[in-house]
């Protein structure tokens, strides 16, 4: 008798199971579909970083979120991708905030500044944008100064920029005046680095209305994606730069050279320059622009005392070349 009850409750039980292991296996309901677009082409290892963040959001959300990361061209011309995400044209859009700097100079403060700016690197203005207050002016700028109902993120950094290819070597700041940019295929001489985007940030754009649309959870799921797409596609590109300087080399026969200082002192100048004429007409960009100085003030100098410059062990260990003969600078 205990053994048929036993089996009966068994096989009760295994009734009553079944439809909840095959609740779990089943597809998610309430998915929400949504159209996002770059303003790069798909070929670009940019739109790698999009189709990169999309895929983390799909996964992070158990599929109820899913974007289509489409390259420029796609709904709309390539910047017209704020104007068109505000008007939910498109549900989102990635792309780098200077492009917007003929609505208001201040967007470069969120992108691409010389000097970082005031020295900080990657995860220094990415420090400054989610515990230096700088999020939040992110916001204000697209909500309060633009007019948009717009949400942003930075979502990858994407510099350094090299200076550029030159016919010729190059050793002061009016020497390039008479020289012309090229590519490895055509001259051979790469200088690097510079100061112009030696610290740019990729930017994911969201309609305000989509963001409100979402659950808590699935803000989070969000902003853990972008997160997440930051580190990973940031370790990416290093590594695919590292492979085209070592093509660069062996298969175009480029010298690569560093850009001699006086270069780089000349671009902070000039920036510091412009940046204190913005800062006299515009209050926001005085107000963005002082608080990256305020933050990199305390940040900026306690990494130089806390870590030895990259160059040390990386000149122990991989001690560099000297440029042959010819490519003495003219």
């Amino acid at each position: 008798m205990r053994k048929t009850f036993s089996l009966i409750a068994f096989a009760l039980a295994a009734t009553f199971a079944a439809p909840a292991g095959a609740q779990q296996q089943a597809a998610p309901t309430g998915v929400k579909n949504f159209k996002f677009q770059s303003t790069w082409p798909a070929s670009l290892t940019l739109q790698d970083n999009f189709k990169m963040f999309a895929e983390r959001v799909d996964k992070l959300t158990g599929g109820q979120i899913k974007i289509e990361a489409l390259p420029a061209g796609s709904i709309v011309p390539p910047f017209e991708i704020l104007d068109a995400t505000h008007k939910k044209v498109i549900d989102g859009g990635h792309g780098v905030a200077y492009y917007w700097v003929g609505k208001n100079k201040a967007a470069t403060l969120f992108s691409g500044t010389p000097a970082g700016p005031f020295g900080m690197d990657h995860f220094d203005f990415l420090g400054w944008m989610n515990e230096g207050g700088g999020m939040d002016l992110y916001w204000e700028f697209y909500r309060d100064i633009l007019k948009l109902n717009v949400v942003a993120w930075p979502i990858g950094g994407a510099s350094p920029q090299a200076l550029g290819w030159f016919k010729r070597p190059i050793k002061r700041v009016g020497g390039i005046e008479d020289l012309r940019l090229g590519l490895p295929q055509v001259w051979k001489y790469h200088y690097t680095p510079a100061m112009h985007e030696n610290n740019s940030f990729l930017e994911l754009i969201m309609n305000g209305d989509v963001w409100r649309s979402f659950t808590p959870q699935q803000q989070e799921a969000v902003r853990a994606a972008v997160f997440d797409t930051f580190v990973r596609w940031g370790i990416r590109w290093q590594k695919q730069n590292a492979d085209a300087i070592e093509e660069m080399r062996t298969k175009y026969g480029t010298v690569i050279l560093r850009t001699p200082p006086a270069i780089l002192v000349d671009f902070l100048k000039t920036w510091d320059k412009m940046a204190e004429e913005e800062s006299a007409k515009n209050p926001f960009f005085k107000k963005v622009y002082d608080s990256q100085r305020e933050y990199a003030a305390k940040v900026v100098p306690a990494k130089r005392f806390m870590f030895p410059p990259y160059s040390f062990a990386a000149n122990y260990y991989f001690p560099e070349k000297k440029p042959a003969a010819g490519a003495k600078a003219q």
